[in-house]
């Protein structure tokens, strides 16, 4: 059983707040002062998919001693899953000179499933996600915890679809229980969304239409369906 608690956003943190904050400015000050220490911190990155890592870890490789770390249950379909872990391995096996241990916990649609009983109706982009953002950060940062990193992240932020702000919002109240240092990030910024889809083409890479659950799944299906109808009354 997967043992969670849910971070609502903080009552003083008001979305419009929330928005304001540069988290890729946060993020590029950590990363500077870091980057006048004599050793080069370590970091724990949840990995959502290859085309979203290749950018994320473009980026941080220079900065940081990367581990990847792909906790995703919310990939409800056995073979999706397989098929996205597969591109992660093929986009770390075309990069020369590149090397990255991967941690791939056991795979349990189950928890995600427990995890979002009861919204299993929302919206996508809604409160199921932010449950989901929660879920995979807290096993992100048990594991780097426990292995002894110096930050844990997620990828996830690089996708216009993700809330950056409650991304951030959720890993700091994470690393301040559970005392692990949490970067925060909105890397789609400056460019950094383009440059993953230009990776995906460089690479060759698989880009899903979709989060990864059922429901995500099922809303692209529709959108899919609505858009082959309007061309066709065109």
């Amino acid at each position: 059983m997967c043992t969670m608690v849910v971070y609502y956003l903080d009552p003083n943190y008001t979305e419009e707040v929330l928005n304001k904050i540069n988290y890729g400015l946060v993020c590029e000050k950590i990363i500077e002062e870091s980057d006048r220490g004599d050793v080069r911190p370590s970091l724990l990155l949840h990995v959502c998919c290859a085309p979203c890592s290749s950018y994320v870890i473009e980026y941080l490789e220079r900065h940081f001693d990367l581990t990847l770390y792909f906790y995703n249950p919310n990939i409800t379909d056995t073979a999706e899953f397989a098929h996205r872990l597969d591109e992660l391995y093929s986009f770390i096996d075309k990069r020369e000179g590149k090397n990255y241990q991967i941690i791939i916990p056991e795979y349990r649609p189950e928890e995600f499933f427990e995890a979002v009983k009861g919204y299993e109706d929302i919206p996508e982009g809604g409160m199921r996600c932010y449950i989901c953002y929660e879920l995979r950060l807290r096993k992100t940062a048990l594991a780097a915890k426990a292995l002894g990193f110096d930050y844990f992240t997620t990828t996830l932020s690089v996708s216009p679809y993700k809330n950056a702000a409650v991304l951030c919002e959720t890993g700091d109240k994470l690393a301040t229980e559970l005392g692990i240092k949490y970067l925060p990030s909105d890397f789609k910024k400056k460019g950094g969304y383009l440059r993953s889809i230009e990776l995906s083409s460089i690479y060759e890479l698989y880009r899903q239409d979709y989060c990864g659950c059922c429901f995500s799944q099922s809303e692209a299906k529709a959108r899919k369906l609505l858009n082959s109808r309007e061309n066709n009354d065109r």
